[in-house]
């Protein structure tokens, strides 16, 4: 009686990075098949991972930001974190009614 064994592929090792755009650079150009034995991965929650956010120049009106400052203030919250929730929303509106 044979027992069929796969060959066991030699995983390439994953090389240190200097920083995030140089690992993003890295994965983009490779398969990570040859670095990565995905057969034994396991799925894994990051409970307090929060999204990456890009800084951004954003001319307002003086009387709307002092609107929105007031509203925030009502809320105990930062004018920024309340814009953040009026686009969230908005375009989540726009995007659910087309």
């Amino acid at each position: 009686m044979h027992i069929f064994v796969p060959e066991m592929k030699k995983l390439k090792k994953i090389p240190e990075f200097k920083n995030e755009d140089e690992e993003r650079v890295f994965w983009t150009e490779n398969d990570s098949t040859e670095y990565l034995d995905w057969e034994k991965s396991e799925r894994m929650v990051l409970p307090n991972l929060k999204p990456s956010s890009k800084t951004i120049s954003l001319r307002l009106p003086e009387y709307i930001l002092d609107e929105i400052k007031i509203l925030a203030r009502k809320r105990d919250v930062t004018y920024q974190s309340l814009i953040k929730v009026y686009l969230k929303e908005r375009v989540d509106q726009e995007l659910n009614h087309r």
